[in-house]
C-alpha cells in the first residue's frame, strides 16, 4: 500500500455535471421518483451548491435523501446506473482529471473519489476511471432495499472522518497526501492534507485558495473515455494556474503551468 493518496471530489471536479442528478432522469422514467422529486433534488443540489454547508442545511439533505430512497430496490438502482453510465457520465469525464489521476497512480499513489453520492452511484464511475477505492453516501440496506437511515453521509466534515479512518487503515501520511475539489462545502476536506488544490471553484474556495497560495486548477474538456483511449490528447492539467505571482508574462504562465504541476506530483 502507498504511503501518501490523492483525494478527488467527483462532481465539477472529475466530471463536469452533478452525478446524483444526472441519473433523475433513468430513475424518473424507471418509476423510483416523481417530476416533484426531480424538481426538489435539483432546487436541494442548487442551494448545497451556493454554500449551503452549515450543518443544518446538510442534515436537512441528509434526510430527504434516505425518506426519498427508502423503499428502492439496490438490485434496481445498480442495473439503472450500470445501463447508463455510459451515456450519462462517460461523455463529461474531465480529460484533464483523467490525466492527473493517471499521473498519480504512475507515482504509486492511491486515488480515492469522495463523494456525497451514493456509493452505488460512485463506484461504478470510479470502476470507468481505474480507480477501485471510493468514499461515499451509504444508506442502510434492509432484505435488498434501501432501509431509509443513511449510515455514513459523506458531505462537509464527514468527508474528512472517512478519509482519516482510511488514512489510518492504510497508514497515509495526509501531510504527503492530495485532494482536489471545486466547492467551499470541502474546505474541511482540502486542509485535512498537506496539499490541496482548487478545481474550478466556487467564489468562496477561489477566494480561500488565493489567500492561502493553493493551486487553482480549470478543467475544460470532458472528453468520452473511448476518444481519450484511442487519442490520448496531450491535454495539460492546469488550464491555468492562478495566483503564483500577479507579473508573471502571459507566455511564461502558459508554457511553466504543465511542468509545475508535474514537478509538484514528483
Amino acid at each position: 500500500m502507498g504511503q501518501s493518496a490523492a483525494f478527488f471530489d467527483l462532481d465539477k471536479t472529475v466530471i463536469a455535471k452533478s452525478s446524483a442528478l444526472a441519473f433523475g432522469r433513468p430513475f424518473y422514467r424507471d418509476g423510483l421518483i416523481s417530476r416533484r422529486d426531480v424538481v426538489k433534488s435539483a432546487y436541494a443540489q442548487l442551494m448545497f451548491r451556493l454554500g449551503g454547508t452549515d450543518e443544518q442545511t446538510m442534515a436537512r439533505t441528509r434526510d430527504y435523501l434516505a425518506a426519498l430512497c427508502k423503499g428502492w430496490k439496490v438490485e434496481q438502482v445498480q442495473q439503472i446506473v450500470a445501463e447508463t453510465l455510459e451515456e450519462l457520465i462517460n461523455p463529461y469525464v474531465y480529460a484533464e482529471a483523467a490525466v492527473l489521476i493517471g499521473e498519480h497512480q504512475a507515482a504509486g499513489r492511491d486515488v480515492v473519489l469522495v463523494s456525497a453520492s451514493g456509493d452505488e452511484m460512485v463506484r461504478p464511475i470510479g470502476a470507468q476511471l481505474g480507480v477501485d477505492d471510493v468514499i461515499a453516501t451509504r444508506m442502510g440496506i434492509v432484505d435488498g432495499r434501501f432501509s431509509g437511515e443513511v449510515e455514513f453521509y459523506a458531505a462537509g466534515p464527514s468527508k474528512v472522518d472517512g478519509v482519516r479512518e482510511m488514512a489510518v487503515k492504510r497508514d497515509y501520511d495526509l501531510a504527503q497526501c492530495y485532494a482536489y475539489s471545486d466547492s467551499s462545502s470541502d474546505l474541511p476536506l482540502l486542509e485535512a492534507v498537506g496539499r490541496p488544490s482548487v478545481v474550478n471553484p466556487d467564489r468562496a474556495l477561489r477566494r480561500v485558495a488565493l489567500e492561502r497560495s493553493w493551486p487553482v486548477l480549470e478543467f475544460r474538456h470532458p472528453i468520452p473515455l473511448g476518444r481519450r483511449l484511442r487519442e490520448r490528447p496531450a491535454v495539460p492539467v492546469a488550464a491555468a494556474a492562478i495566483g503564483v505571482g500577479v507579473g508573471v508574462a502571459i507566455g511564461l504562465a502558459i508554457y511553466g503551468r504543465h511542468r509545475r504541476t508535474r514537478a509538484a506530483l514528483a
